[in-house]
């Protein structure tokens, strides 16, 4: 082979080295450009943060990613709960201050990539993987960190401080808009779900729940109980004080009934002076016992309706209990679980106000199988 022949054949081999480089780079590039899509196409914040966790450890072939997010005002919580039902999130850590994670979030501005180190990043890292090196990416709000997004790889070599970072920068960019995109479409959503006055979720919430909670009992043949509250004399408070006092009524009487319920139930404002409040996994002695808690908590002590003014406010409570065995419409039992802790109400009202009366019936609801 002669010298040119060399030649050409090294400039052949650099040449293939350099497409296959760049068809590499292409991939990643897509891949890179495929995940940020899916980021910013997201429909809920639930969904957000699924892929950001499941989503993202697929696509990186990773064994675990994690979202860490400052919340101090449990806003996003309150989101995820009102919303979507959830609690919890795996793999999303909202936490009230993010000064609990001092060595690994300090001057945090760029992303960092290197070896696990137990000590500095198992609070990032909960679910315990195996991890040998980790990228973590800054989520950024307005210049400021709100947080972070956690990459764990069991494979050392994986997130080096060698490698390019370009990519992940974009990632964190894009992450962190999407995240406050998210939050402020939750926001809107929920204010057309929240009564303004009391803060309460309102009766089209409401209609949504109740049909998901009756079909929850369905599948798993627990009770459903719900409470039906009505403020007694409400009509000469406004008559008598003012709307602003009943306003300030109303607040206080919702106040005082969210002090004894629990997280996972659904209290809504029904409409004017009626509250309801759904109760899952809880049958009606339970639910009555629950109803005779809310009565004696409302009357403990005068309400302030103005300077001037406090008055004791009682309520009359229906209460109602299926547990749904055949699979008829969700909604339609729903209707009928409202209706009977109404009527419960109404009696309570008729025969002296100030109590907690049971419904009589409840309907086609309580069929066994």
């Amino acid at each position: 082979m002669t010298a040119t022949d060399k030649e050409n054949e090294e400039l052949r081999r650099r040449l293939a080295k350099q497409a296959a480089e760049v068809a590499a780079n292409e991939l990643i590039l897509k891949r890179a450009q495929k995940r940020e899509m899916r980021l910013l196409e997201a429909d809920s914040l639930a969904a957000l943060f699924d892929y950001l966790t499941r989503g993202l450890c697929d696509s990186f072939g990773i064994p675990e990613s994690t979202v860490l997010l400052c919340d101090p005002e449990h806003e996003v919580r309150h989101l995820l709960t009102s919303l979507h039902s959830l609690h919890a999130v795996p793999g999303v850590l909202l936490v009230d201050r993010l000064s609990a994670f001092p060595e690994v979030l300090r001057q945090l501005s760029h992303a960092w990539l290197g070896p696990f180190d137990n000590d500095r990043h198992r609070g990032l890292f909960p679910s315990d993987s195996g991890l040998a090196s980790v990228a973590i990416l800054p989520l950024m709000r307005e210049r400021k960190l709100m947080g972070s997004l956690n990459l764990g790889s069991g494979d050392p070599q994986r997130f080096t401080d060698q490698h390019a970072t370009d990519i992940l920068e974009h990632l964190g960019v894009i992450a962190s808009f999407a995240l406050e995109n998210s939050v402020n479409r939750a926001r809107l959503r929920l204010s057309g779900l929240t009564d303004a006055l009391t803060d309460w979720h309102n009766r089209r919430y409401l209609e949504v729940r109740l049909t998901e909670e009756v079909a929850r009992a369905q599948r798993s043949g627990q009770w459903l109980s719900c409470l039906m509250i009505d403020i007694d004399h409400f009509k000469q408070v406004n008559d008598t004080h003012g709307h602003l006092a009943g306003d300030e009524i109303l607040r206080e009487v919702a106040r005082r009934i969210a002090s004894q319920v629990r997280g996972s139930d659904v209290a809504a404002r029904f409409g004017g002076e009626e509250f309801v409040v759904l109760l899952p996994d809880t049958e009606e002695r339970l639910a009555r016992n629950l109803a005779e808690r809310v009565r004696r908590v409302v009357r403990a002590t005068p309400i302030r309706a103005d300077e001037e003014t406090a008055l004791t406010v009682t309520v009359s409570l229906g209460v109602a209990a299926i547990r749904p065995k055949r699979l008829s419409e969700p909604a339609d039992q729903g209707r009928a679980l409202i209706e009977a802790a109404d009527a419960a109400m109404y009696r309570a009202k008729k025969t002296g106000r100030d109590r907690v009366l049971a419904a009589e019936t409840v309907p086609i609801l309580n069929e066994i199988d």
